[in-house]
């Protein structure tokens, strides 16, 4: 089995698009695939079919029914806002122990050609009241995917989190570069061009808004 993280550079830059491109190319190719998101805040329990749990289940051409919403994400908040935060308006104290032992018996569960771990917000996004995204990262010590975005700002944000991962002992498998939408953001070829300098030796994938043909080259 292979498994990967996927991260975020920063917050709504395309880690669930990536996940869901990654998992219609593996299913594409004839290979099982499996995915998880321990926790996802701003979900309204009564219309989740847009949240981000629900369109990996969508991906995986599972139905949309309480017990699969279950089994993707069994720690949801209503709140828009980071897990523990989130987590403490609803009384709950979201601990990293936990996410931990989520994501383990997830990837203990079956064993399918690739198994994917989605974060919540950017790599150094508070994930519980004693960590991050990174330190759950670090004690699943997965190779990581890691997507950033192409708006003005956006190389600084992707740069910083890379160096972040790295700087952890973490293998950066692969950095994706979601194309923003905004007609006043930066060139999207420059942008790749200027992220993989920085990067050496780190994959950099441009992601187009008008197709998906490059997650198949990641499987």
């Amino acid at each position: 089995m292979r498994a990967l993280f996927i991260a975020g550079a920063h917050t709504d830059v395309g880690k669930t698009y990536a996940a869901c491109a990654l998992i219609a190319a593996a299913r594409a190719q004839g290979l099982s695939v499996e995915a998880f998101k321990p926790a996802v805040s701003g979900i309204d329990p009564a219309d989740w079919a847009e949240s981000d749990p629900g369109r990996l289940l969508a991906a995986l051409g599972r139905p949309l029914t309480p017990a699969n919403l279950e089994a993707m994400s069994p720690l949801r908040f209503t709140a828009a806002l980071s897990p523990p935060m989130a987590a403490r308006l609803e009384g709950r104290d979201l601990r990293l122990k936990t996410l931990v032992d989520l994501c383990q018996t997830a990837l203990s569960a079956s064993s399918p050609d690739l198994m994917l771990i989605e974060g919540a917000g950017g790599v150094m996004s508070p994930l519980s009241e004693d960590a991050t995204n990174l330190d759950l990262m670090a004690a699943l010590g997965l190779p990581v995917i890691l997507v950033g975005g192409s708006y003005l700002g956006a190389i600084s944000h992707t740069l910083t989190a890379a160096r972040v991962v790295q700087g952890e002992g973490l293998d950066l498998a692969a950095v994706v570069i979601s194309q923003d939408a905004s007609p006043e953001a930066p060139d999207f070829t420059e942008t790749i061009g200027d992220v993989a300098r920085f990067l050496p030796g780190v994959r950099v994938v441009p992601a187009p808004r008008n197709g998906q043909d490059w997650a198949g080259a990641l499987i």
